[in-house]
């Protein structure tokens, strides 16, 4: 009964925020347009070009690099475990999670790379 109460009042707490965000960036945005103000300023200027690089190159290129970070870590966490006194769920765990940061990481890299060489 007692997690019920949490998961509910979580979900509130996190409706509430978005409520009240939405709701106040709303009343903003009508204030400024009954003064005449451009409906331009609400966004940014990257926001106002369209992007020259196509999401899902971005995606292909982010998810190559992960399955190859995880790959490499398991066959790393199959070395650890071979090799050394290190147990063996330690061994691919922590391989797999520093190759998989290590490969996202890459990844975000060589995204910021092709947008830049492409604009």
């Amino acid at each position: 009964m007692e997690a019920v109460l949490v998961f509910i009042s979580l979900f509130v707490v996190v409706f509430g925020i978005f409520y009240l965000h939405f709701s106040t960036r709303n009343k903003e945005r009508l204030a400024l347009i009954e003064k005449g103000a451009d409906a331009s300023i609400f966004f940014s200027e990257k926001a106002q070009k369209k992007p020259s690089v196509p999401i899902w190159k971005i995606l292909i290129l982010n998810l190559a690099v992960l399955l190859m970070a995880i790959g490499s870590g398991i066959f790393i966490g199959s070395i650890l475990e071979a090799y050394t006194l290190i147990n063996d769920g330690v061994a691919y765990t922590g391989s797999i999670f520093l190759m998989a940061g290590i490969g996202l990481f890459v990844g975000f890299t060589l995204s910021k790379k092709l947008i830049e060489k492409e604009s």
